[in-house]
C-alpha cells in the first residue's frame, strides 16, 4: 500500500493518515471523492485503493460508529457504473480503472465477513461487459477481466454461481467461434478457462506453461 499512498497528493495524504487516526477530524466525503478520482486515474493505484479503502472504512467503525466513507464511496461507484458505457466509449484507460477500483473494493471491503452485497451485480455486470465480442478485440480490456476473476472470480463465484456460469459460456464461446481474436488474446481466455475448471487455481506445470508464453 506504501506506493499507493505515496501517489496521492500531500493533502489527500494528509486526510488518509488522520482519517484512519482520528476520523471524526477529517471530511469524510471530501477523502472518498478524492480517492475515488484518483483511482480513475491511475490504474496502479486503483489495484490497491480498496485495501486504503478498507483501512478508512474500518477506522471509522471502530472510533466514531458511523459509515459517511462507505456511504459516499458506494454512492460515488454507483454513479461510475451508472455511467460506464459514456467512460468506456470516451476513454478505454478510464473504464479500465473503473472496473479494476470497484473489484478492489469488492475484494477487500466486507460486512460481516461477507462481500458487499449492493456490488455483486455491478461487479457480475461490468465483468460481462468485458466477455462482449467487442471488447474480446481489445487486449486492454481482455486483460483487465482475466485479472479481476484472478482476484475476485472465486468469491464472486460463491455469492452467484450461475451468473458466473454464464460469463464463462461467454468466454468459451467467444475463445471457440469469435474469428480474429488475437494469439494473446486467445491464451488469456485458454488460461482463465482452465483456471476456474481447476477449482481457482493453476498447477505450477500450468502456471508456468502460461506466463512463460505471456513473458515471451
Amino acid at each position: 500500500m506504501d506506493s499507493a499512498w505515496t501517489a496521492l497528493d500531500m493533502e489527500t495524504q494528509t486526510m488518509l493518515k488522520t482519517a484512519i487516526k482520528d476520523p471524526k477530524t477529517v471530511d469524510l466525503e471530501k477523502l472518498s471523492n478524492a480517492v475515488v478520482e484518483h483511482s480513475l486515474k491511475d490504474l496502479s493505484f486503483c489495484k490497491d485503493a480498496g485495501r486504503m479503502c478498507y483501512a478508512v472504512v474500518q477506522a471509522e467503525a471502530q472510533k466514531t460508529a458511523s459509515s459517511v466513507f462507505r456511504r459516499n464511496l458506494l454512492n460515488r461507484l454507483q454513479q461510475e457504473f451508472i455511467a460506464r458505457e459514456e467512460t468506456r466509449k470516451r476513454s478505454m484507460q478510464e473504464w479500465v480503472c473503473v472496473v479494476t477500483f470497484i473489484c478492489s473494493i469488492f475484494d477487500y471491503i466486507k460486512v460481516n465477513n461477507s462481500p458487499i452485497a449492493a456490488l455483486v451485480d455491478p461487479v457480475y455486470d461490468c465483468l460481462f461487459r468485458l466477455a462482449q465480442p467487442d471488447s474480446l478485440m481489445n487486449e486492454e480490456e481482455v486483460d483487465c477481466l482475466v485479472v479481476q476473476l484472478h482476484r475476485v472470480g472465486e468469491q464472486l463465484e460463491q455469492t452467484n454461481s450461475e451468473r458466473m456460469n454464464q460469463l464463462f459460456y461467454l468466454l468459451r464461446d467467444g475463445f471457440l467461434l469469435q474469428e480474429d481474436l488475437s494469439s494473446m488474446t486467445r491464451l488469456l481466455l485458454l488460461e482463465i478457462l482452465e483456471f476456474r475448471a481447476s477449482g481457482w487455481t493453476l498447477s505450477e506445470t500450468a502456471h508456468k506453461y502460461y506466463y512463460s508464453e505471456v513473458a515471451d
